[in-house]
């Protein structure tokens, strides 16, 4: 189904809900992943997904098709993983001392290797905005020209931002393979 027939659905009210449906089974895979790789944990991840289609829901007479829809809903999913972030940040608990990479390689749900567990860690040292910039970038390949309408920054700002995550990443893997 194209995204006008969605839209098309969405506009009226007695087929909103097939709508939103068809929205739901059309971008769910996509979206766990923007956010999986923002927040790291499947668990996490299921959560904010969740997060992001009950704003959706609650936000559709809100969106005015001035942007594509899988643009507004990436805006959802990153703001919601940012506030996910912002919100266990300030919970500190007793796995803080376990490392992500060890989390990560420990998750039955992660599929990588220790390489790809490490990579993970340095990212997710990073600031959120700095990791949210560098994971739509670096794994989504998404132009800054759409990042800067999902963020709501100029380019500019997006390409330093992703510049300088990739130095900390590099800094931080060098000093690893050095200890």
């Amino acid at each position: 189904m194209t995204e006008n027939d969605i839209l098309k659905l969405l506009s009226k009210p007695e087929t909103q809900r097939k709508g939103f449906e068809m929205i739901v089974r059309q971008y769910s895979e996509m979206l766990y992943w923007k956010i999986r790789n923002i927040v790291l944990d499947h668990e996490d991840a299921n959560d904010v997904l969740q997060n992001t289609f009950i704003k959706a829901w609650q936000g559709l007479g809100e969106f005015q098709s001035k942007s594509k829809l899988s643009t507004w809903l990436y805006r959802i999913a990153v703001n919601e993983s940012l506030d996910h972030l912002r919100k266990k940040k300030n919970k500190v608990s007793a796995d803080e001392d376990i490392s992500v990479a060890n989390r990560l390689l420990a998750d039955e749900f992660f599929d990588g290797d220790e390489a790809q567990a490490l990579l993970q860690e340095a990212i997710a040292q990073l600031p959120d905005v700095q990791r949210t910039v560098f994971t739509l970038r670096y794994y989504d390949n998404m132009k800054y020209s759409e990042m800067s309408i999902v963020m709501k920054t100029s380019e500019g700002a997006l390409k330093a931002s992703y510049h300088i995550a990739v130095k900390k990443i590099h800094d931080y893997l060098l000093n690893f393979s050095k200890s």
